[in-house]
């Protein structure tokens, strides 16, 4: 069974840093596309960032050189940076596997979730 388990969310103030982490179970990690997404309140998912399986990165502009997606395949665990954060990053931030190892867009699956709040 795939198991998205994310950690590392809080409340952090505006120009803040966060760190994100998703250990992953149940499938061949390595093998597979990743990516955070994300919803705030009342909006639609939003894709952040994505990496695929042999570690190129993918960013929606807004976050470009502020978020870094990377993955440990020996642990397992795909990390979010977040720095400089805005008010605007505000959301639960999901853990999702794509369905190939390629597609880093692709969210095929997503965990519960752990919730970031950029509040002064």
């Amino acid at each position: 069974e795939v198991q998205l388990v994310e950690s590392g969310g809080g409340l952090v103030q505006p120009g803040g840093s966060l760190r994100l982490s998703c250990a992953a179970s149940g499938f061949t990690f390595s093998k597979y596309a990743m990516s955070w997404v994300r919803q705030a309140t009342g909006e639609a998912l939003e894709w952040v960032a994505g990496i695929n399986s042999g570690g190129t990165p993918y960013y929606i502009d807004k976050v470009k050189g502020r978020f870094t997606i990377s993955r440990d395949n020996a642990k397992n665990t795909l990390y979010l940076q977040l720095n400089s954060l805005k008010t605007e990053d505000t959301a639960m931030y999901y853990c999702a596997k794509a369905s190939s190892s390629f597609n880093a867009y692709d969210v095929a699956r997503r965990g519960q979730g752990t919730q970031v709040t950029v509040s002064s």
